[in-house]
């Protein structure tokens, strides 16, 4: 395999202030460097895009460091090693690992996890069976809690982790309504995820359409949005509910966030638990296998929005924070 003297990677050039702009990033062309003892070279095949990366963007304090100026965007990646001077790793290999926004990456292979594409497409070890799938798993298991039987509410219910915590509530016999933007994610969400229902937010008619599909209330709900979805969800909450508060997208352009409905917080004893799922690494190796088996015998449906061309990037990223992906939203890069 012929290797490139040079590879593309995409930098944040300054910080957002509002909305994220194409002026935001810069595209380089940069020599690809030579390896250490122990290290790979890895050509990325595809690039993760998730909503967290707002938030590194910002200076502002947060639970994990703010992404460098100049320095490559952190993502997560999945790619072939092409050169390898470590001896757990051999050129072919298939790897995950957080690579960034570039088309080639240096590992000394800690954080590199070995791929088997047999049964499982490459692209899936970003999405399903990656992080997002176990962010949906450990908010599920370990926070929800939810018993066949009890109502579940899934805001972003089509999007990568959302779509992935309404089957596994399913899987469960749970009844499962999901929060989307728009009929055909609402479509998707039922006729093709199994969800019971889905409110589309856009509609117009948010706490109206949500109270028609959760009769016996809400015992559990995955948040991935926050403002006007968890308001709507906290007030058809039963006693005793429990959320997991994965995300809160809506205000990650900045926008103030207020709950109307803080009251019920009380009222009904709920537990509400944040959580960053890279802080539990003990879960990762049992949550990824259940997930593949689930994948591999397609118990677990799932969706791609596929840009093409690194350089198409910080427009898709921007769409993904506007809701326009559909599914999972990746970079294919070769």
């Amino acid at each position: 395999m012929s290797i490139p003297e040079t590879y593309q990677r995409i930098v944040l050039a300054e910080r957002p202030r509002g909305p994220v702009k194409p002026e935001n990033f810069r595209l380089e062309t940069v020599p690809v460097p030579s390896l250490a003892d122990g290290e790979v070279l890895i050509r990325n095949h595809y690039l993760s895009l998730d909503p967290y990366m707002r938030g590194r963007m910002s200076a502002a304090k947060s639970y994990a460091n703010s992404q460098q100026l100049d320095d490559t965007m952190i993502g997560g990646t999945v790619g072939q090693v092409v050169v390898s001077r470590n001896e757990f790793y051999q050129v072919g290999d298939y790897v995950n690992g957080m690579l960034g926004w570039a088309e080639m990456g240096v590992s000394d292979g800690l954080l590199l996890r070995k791929l088997d594409t047999t049964r499982i497409p490459l692209s899936a070890f970003l999405g399903v069976v990656g992080m997002p799938g176990m962010a949906a798993w450990y908010g599920f298991n370990q926070i929800m809690e939810a018993a066949a039987g009890e109502t579940v509410v899934v805001s972003a219910a089509s999007g990568a982790v959302g779509s992935v915590v309404g089957q596994l509530a399913r899987l469960r016999g749970c009844r499962v309504v999901g929060i989307a933007g728009g009929p055909d994610k609402c479509s998707y969400v039922v006729n093709e995820l199994g969800f019971d229902a889905c409110v589309d937010y856009k509609a117009g008619n948010l706490e109206a359409d949500l109270a028609a599909a959760t009769p016996d209330g809400v015992d559990a709900i995955f948040e991935n949005v926050g403002g006007a979805c968890l308001d709507a969800a906290l007030a058809r909450t039963n006693a005793f509910a429990r959320i997991a508060l994965c995300g809160l997208i809506a205000g990650y352009n900045g926008a103030d966030m207020p709950i109307k409905n803080a009251r019920v917080l009380l009222i009904n004893r709920l537990t509400v638990r944040g959580f960053i799922v890279t802080e539990h690494m003990e879960f990762w190796q049992q949550g990824l296998q259940e997930l593949a088996v689930l994948v591999a015998n397609r118990q677990i449906k799932y969706r791609e929005s596929v840009a093409d061309g690194l350089a198409a990037a910080p427009e898709a990223f921007m769409g993904l924070l506007q809701g326009r992906n559909f599914g999972k939203q990746l970079v294919k890069l070769i």
